[in-house]
C-alpha cells in the first residue's frame, strides 16, 4: 500500500528544493531586480489565474479586504524586489544565509502586531542571530550593500508573513495569492511607467532570460504556491517549519554546483550562517513544543 504520508513529505521537500533554487534562478537571469521581479509577477498572475479558473475558486471579496490583499501585494513586491537586488548586489549564498533570518523578525512583529507579550527565549535566539550577523558582516565587507538588502527583504517577508496570517485562515489561499500578485505588479507598473522604462529594450529579453523567467514564474512561484497548501493539509506545523528551514542549505548547495566559484565563501562566513540557521530551527523546535504542550493542558 503507498504511504501517503511519506509521498507528502517527500513532495514537501522537493517544494523547499525549488524554492531555493528560485535564488539559483535569480542569479542566472540577466535583468536588473525591478524588470526580473515585474515579469515573475505578471506570468505568475497568469498562471494562477487559470488554475483558478479551472478550479472555478470565488474571486469576489469586499472592498476592505481588496485594500488588505493590496498592502500585501506592495509589501511582497518590495521583498522580492529587495531580495533579487540582494542577489545581484552580493551572492546566492550571502542573500540566502541573510533571509533565514525571516523567523527572528517574525518573533518580534508578532507581539507588535498580535499584541502578544515578548518571550524570553526568543530575545536570547535574537541575540545569537545578531551574532551570526555579525560574523557575516565582519569577513564578508564587499557584499555590505548586499547584506543590507537582503535584511530589507527578510524583514519585508515576515511583516508579510504576519499580515497574510489573517487572510490565509478566512479565504482560499489561490484567490489571496492571485490579488496579491497581481497588485504587487501593478504597483511595480506604476513606477515604471512614472520612470519612463518602458522603452523597447525592456521588453527584448535573451531566450535564456525567457526560459528561466517562465521557469521561475509557473513552478517556482504558481505551482509551489499551490503545492505548498495542498501538502499542509497532511503534515504537522511542526515537520513543515523544520523542513523550511532547509531551504538555504538547499540553496547554497545548488549555488556551489550551478553558479561555481562565484559562490565560494570564507569559513567564518559558514560559521555565521551556521549559528542564524541552526538558531532559527531550534527556536522552531522549542516554540512547537510549548504550543503543543499548550494544547494538552487545555484539553485535560
Amino acid at each position: 500500500m503507498r504511504n501517503d504520508k511519506l509521498l507528502n513529505y517527500l513532495h514537501l521537500h522537493f517544494i523547499i528544493f525549488i524554492w531555493g533554487f528560485t535564488a539559483v534562478l535569480g542569479a542566472l537571469i540577466s535583468i536588473d531586480a525591478i524588470p526580473l521581479v515585474w515579469y515573475r509577477m505578471l506570468l505568475a498572475v497568469v498562471f494562477i489565474y487559470i488554475y483558478i479558473r479551472l478550479t472555478k475558486i470565488n474571486l469576489r471579496f469586499s472592498y476592505r479586504t481588496l485594500a488588505g490583499f493590496f498592502l500585501a501585494g506592495l509589501i511582497i513586491a518590495l521583498h522580492w524586489l529587495a531580495f533579487f537586488g540582494a542577489i545581484k548586489a552580493s551572492n546566492v549564498s550571502v542573500t540566502l544565509a541573510i533571509m533565514s533570518t525571516g523567523a527572528f523578525f517574525t518573533s518580534l512583529l508578532e507581539p507588535l502586531l498580535y499584541r502578544r507579550k515578548i518571550i524570553g527565549y526568543e530575545v536570547f535566539f535574537g541575540l545569537l542571530v545578531v551574532l551570526g550577523l555579525y560574523i557575516i558582516f565582519n569577513v564578508e565587507t564587499e557584499y555590505v550593500w548586499g547584506i543590507i538588502l537582503a535584511l530589507t527583504s527578510s524583514f519585508l517577508g515576515a511583516l508579510f508573513s504576519v499580515i497574510n496570517g489573517r487572510f490565509a485562515v478566512k479565504y482560499q489561499a489561490s484567490a489571496i495569492s492571485l490579488y496579491e500578485l497581481f497588485f504587487g505588479m501593478l504597483c511595480i507598473t506604476i513606477y515604471l511607467a512614472l520612470s519612463g522604462s518602458y522603452t523597447s529594450e525592456f521588453f527584448i529579453l535573451s531566450s535564456n532570460d525567457w526560459i528561466f523567467l517562465l521557469l521561475l514564474a509557473s513552478v517556482c512561484t504558481a505551482y509551489a504556491f499551490i503545492a505548498s497548501v495542498h501538502v499542509m493539509k497532511w503534515i504537522s506545523p511542526y515537520t513543515v517549519m523544520l523542513s523550511i528551514n532547509m531551504e538555504p542549505v538547499y540553496g547554497i548547495i545548488l549555488a556551489l554546483l550551478i553558479l561555481g566559484e562565484k559562490e565560494n565563501m570564507s569559513l567564518q562566513f559558514y560559521y555565521g550562517a551556521a549559528i542564524i540557521v541552526i538558531t532559527v530551527i531550534v527556536n522552531g523546535f522549542i516554540k512547537l513544543k510549548l504550543e503543543r504542550k499548550k494544547r494538552r493542558f487545555t484539553n485535560t
